[in-house]
């Protein structure tokens, strides 16, 4: 059973197509593989395995999923588009499929032409991601063709949610509380950060996740400083704190949940005062989310604080970021993001630092939707724990 519900296809179609009308293009090509998912997701509800893809969205006409004949059966069964076609380039290098029918571009530029007429211009959507043989096979087969960077206005078109998808990752970060239950509750001294991943990947899973958005973050002492450290066979010790962060989605959409936790079960004086900076910069963070914000706005009180206490050195990561099809996307609002907040939006209030010579690394994350009347939290739970000074 596909993940994607078909009038979000459909809704999702006609915008791609107002925006080839507008642009006066015949078509857009979508690229996509498991490391930029998003895309290619938003279209079809569906990600090939090994393999990689494209979708075709003409102006008028019958979308198509270009990718490999491994995963060709898995599309006809969970893609919301299932007119396929096979590529090399998309392909397992050196892979034999001596039954498949495989074509190439050049061919399905015959094809389209036949089909919708004359296709001048068509507009690409994650070239820059495309590796160089899949771009020069593209460039040579749609000869005299002239390409379009569609990307930024494609990405713009996922940035408002719908209620479908909102519902998705409200009902995500519910997963996320559970998940962060299970993974505080196997906190304990020699334990290894191996086996607290598993307690909330277990909670995820066995409650429907249809997968994550990272792998499980879990660092303990000193590689809490490496920003996203997945889980090692390092077994955990009191007096250490152990830095969590999971993102379980539904249908594809991403809830996330993060925080730091005493191994010893109670924070030291000195770890309590840590993460009071953190929260203290949290609120800061939250009380910014308005509609009409950008992020230099958002940004700006939250870094001044850390700034004055000293950890300005030990910033990585802005403090809001967008979540949806990945578990961080664009629009991102950092210190020199223009990026305006609007309602229908999706976001998170990631807090972090790292490389601190006594705290290492340090995390607290959860999310909201922004609405007309302000911010609301997806995990009334988190938005509390991270809010409380």
């Amino acid at each position: 059973m596909g993940y994607l519900i078909q009038s979000e296809c459909d809704q999702r179609i006609a915008k791609v197509r107002n925006l080839l009308e507008e642009k006066n293009l015949d078509l857009a090509l979508v690229y996509y593989d498991e490391f930029n998912i998003g895309n290619g997701w938003y279209l079809t509800g569906w990600c090939p395995q090994f393999e990689s893809g494209a979708v075709v969205i003409p102006r008028k006409g019958m979308p198509l999923l270009l990718g490999g004949p491994e995963s060709e059966p898995f599309a006809k069964l969970d893609s919301t588009v299932t007119e396929t076609r096979n590529f090399p380039v998309f392909m397992v290098p050196d892979e034999e499929y001596p039954n498949a029918v495989i074509i190439d571009f050049p061919g399905l530029f015959a094809e389209l032409n036949a089909t919708l007429g004359k296709v001048k211009r068509i507009g690409l959507a994650g070239a820059g991601r495309m590796p160089a043989d899949c771009y020069q096979g593209i460039a040579n087969g749609f000869t005299g063709v002239e390409m379009v960077d569609i990307t930024d206005d494609f990405v713009s078109l996922r940035y408002l949610k719908s209620k479908w998808e909102i519902e998705q990752i409200r009902t995500a970060f519910g997963l996320a509380d559970l998940c962060y239950d299970a993974m505080k509750e196997a906190i304990v001294p020699g334990a290894s950060e191996i086996q607290i991943a598993a307690a909330g990947e277990y909670a995820a899973r066995s409650r429907g996740a249809s997968g994550f958005g990272f792998s499980a973050i879990v660092g303990s002492g000193a590689r809490s400083s490496a920003v996203v450290p997945t889980a090692s066979s390092k077994k955990v010790e009191a007096g250490e704190m152990v830095m969590l962060g999971l993102s379980p989605k539904i249908n594809g959409y991403n809830g996330v949940m993060g925080d730091a936790l005493p191994v010893s079960g109670e924070y030291t004086a000195r770890q309590k005062e840590c993460m009071k900076y953190l929260h203290e910069a949290f609120c800061m963070t939250k009380d910014m989310l308005a509609v009409g914000k950008t992020g230099r706005e958002i940004d700006a009180p939250a870094r001044a604080y850390f700034a004055k206490h000293g950890f300005g050195k030990y910033l990585v990561c802005p403090f809001v970021h967008t979540i949806g099809l990945h578990e961080a996307e664009s629009p991102f609002f950092g210190p020199g993001s223009d990026d305006v907040l609007a309602p229908g939006m999706t976001v998170c209030v990631d807090i972090s630092f790292f490389g601190h010579p006594e705290f290492n690394g340090v995390r607290i994350e959860t999310g909201y939707e922004i609405t007309e009347n302000g911010a609301v939290p997806f995990s009334p739970k988190m938005d509390k724990l991270h809010t409380t000074i």
